[in-house]
């Protein structure tokens, strides 16, 4: 390996941090010199886990690897204790694409620069820092620490209803993180021994009511981040007001924290208590899926639209996670991933087309395409990407859900059949409201207030898409359509991981279904268990 005894991981989190220090100091009154310094650094931090991962990361073994641990606070036994695996380190380069496109994507920033990107690299920092954290505590620390520049970044610099929109995010998104601290201590306190390394945790056996207590406590904090119905209301206000960068992230990366969480600590860490509750993933991704296709029918504001769009396609996450098959919870992963970029890309466009009409208000557009042809293309191949046109990303992930949950031996056949019935209606509702977004903002005659056929006036630029403009909105759909044509590109980094996790979710449940048999009357799940009768609700097993 590589230089194997560097601390890859631990450099790569607080690179960014560190740096975001030097910026008070560096002369600059425009904030340009600002503006390059901190693309660099995002530059090289994304450079850096390029090379620390290919040099030291294996991507057919499951277990963590390159771990790194030191003493931080010894009082509390509290670590920093930081590792990857095939769960995170995909997640890592995606956090390190989306957060370096989107500090490039803020070239017009003018409003307190310095302070812009300064949170911008501090967020950079957290956001890795969750998804490489092994440390319970450590995890909670950096969730919490992320929260405070999106916070900032959109009551600053959002639209008119920022404040709202801010408060909103962090009632919703702190109130919930309580849920992760009291459930990692009641995970961390049980048994003879205190620990808060999750590896460790992850091999306890706890009580099955302290096993759904915490379960249910990550799934309302996880639950938020995810948008999952009905903790969803805070996103379609946040990205609503945001600006373009930062919902870039908050789609692109923000929302996957909470996937990746469920998959870490309620499938792997609390498997008896998923037995239980897969069923109840399953509902909730299904409503998610409907219900946020159908919302976004009725969403004139370009960026909430889009909003609803993220949540539907959320709901395939869940879907995946409860299959409890290879399949499924690849084809969640993959989804994470295939909806980070897509969404990124989507929500860039969206501020490119906000920056020349000056609003979201799709009424208010029409006839975009003749005066802003590149966009238009653009737009349209990200839009084709979202509904998961065969060739891009999407499809692949969103076939891998449905082939993972229809190929699962643990649901009865009846629950699978309305499962993929109704997810199929958000697959057919997808196609109609993202057509729908674009004919109204790209066909039809244009608004005459509008100004688009003046090319500037003073610094509003009226124009089609710039070079700046292109090459980010490239650097998202080349990776979507490469994973589209070749999944394999991206699913061996993780296939390892999880087939594991899928193992042992169901090894677990096969040991639950012989011990608790009678836990099956509710009828969501069809153990193969003698004397099973069918139930008439959905012709489950009772």
């Amino acid at each position: 390996m590589f230089t194997e005894s560097f601390p890859w991981l631990t450099a790569i989190i607080l690179f960014p941090l560190v740096a975001a220090m030097a910026i008070p100091v560096i002369p600059d009154k425009e904030g340009k010199t600002v503006r390059w310094y901190t693309l660099g650094v995002a530059i090289a931090d994304l450079a850096l886990m390029v090379v620390a991962f290919w040099y030291n990361y294996n991507p057919d073994v499951s277990s963590l690897q390159m771990t790194e641990t030191y003493p931080w606070v010894s009082q509390m036994n509290l670590n920093w204790a930081v590792a990857v695996d095939g769960l995170s380190m995909p997640l890592v380069l995606l956090t390190g694409l989306v957060t370096t496109l989107a500090i490039f994507s803020a070239w017009q920033v003018k409003n307190k620069p310095r302070l812009f990107y300064f949170l911008m690299l501090v967020l950079y920092s957290a956001q890795v820092g969750v998804f490489v954290a092994q440390d319970i505590l450590m995890f909670f620390l950096m969730w919490e620490i992320e929260l405070v520049p999106v916070y900032l970044l959109i009551s600053i610099w959002g639209g008119k209803k920022r404040l709202y929109a801010a408060t909103k995010f962090i009632l919703y998104t702190a109130a919930s993180s309580v849920f992760i601290l009291v459930a990692g201590l009641a995970m961390a306190f049980a048994g003879d021994t205190v620990t808060f390394n999750m590896a460790e945790l992850s091999l306890k056996h706890y009580p099955l009511a302290i096993e759904m207590v915490a379960y249910v406590g990550f799934l309302l904090a996880f639950g938020v981040k995810l948008a999952i119905f009905p903790l969803h209301t805070w996103l379609p206000d946040a990205h609503g007001e945001a600006s373009a960068p930062v919902s870039m992230i908050l789609a692109g990366v923000l929302l996957k924290m909470g996937g990746y969480a469920l998959i870490r600590f309620n499938i792997d860490m609390l498997p008896d208590a998923h037995v239980y509750f897969a069923p109840i993933l399953a509902v909730l991704g299904v409503v998610n899926i409907i219900y946020g296709a159908l919302t976004a029918f009725g969403q004139t504001n370009l960026k909430r639209r889009l909003a609803y769009s993220s949540i539907s396609h959320m709901g395939f996450v869940l879907v995946g996670i409860a299959s409890f098959t290879d399949l499924g919870i690849s084809g969640a992963v993959l989804q994470m991933l295939s909806h980070g970029l897509i969404a990124a890309c989507l929500f860039f466009l969206a501020g490119i087309t906000y920056d020349r009409t000056h609003t979201l208000d799709m009424n208010e557009m029409g006839g975009l395409a003749k005066v802003m042809p590149k966009v238009f293309a653009l737009f349209t191949i990200g839009a084709f990407a979202s509904l998961a046109l065969p060739g891009m990303s999407g499809f692949i992930s969103e076939l891998s859900v449905f082939l993972g949950i229809t190929s699962s031996d643990v649901y009865s056949s009846s629950f699978k059949t309305v499962t993929v019935i109704l997810a199929a209606v958000g697959l057919i509702l997808t196609p109609v409201y993202l057509l729908a977004m674009l004919r109204q903002v790209f066909y039809g005659d244009r608004n005459p207030e509008l100004n688009l056929d003046l090319p500037k006036i003073g610094d509003q630029f009226f124009g089609d898409a710039k070079p700046r403009e292109v090459f980010i909105t490239a650097c998202l759909l080349i990776p979507i359509v490469g994973i589209g044509f070749y999944p394999k590109l991206i699913t061996q980094i993780y296939d390892a991981k999880t087939e594991a996790v899928a193992t042992h979710a169901r090894q677990t449940f096969s040991v639950v279904a012989q011990e608790h048999p009678n836990l099956y009357s509710a009828g969501f799940i069809a153990p193969q268990l003698p004397n099973a009768k069918a139930n008439p609700v959905f012709g489950m097993v009772d």
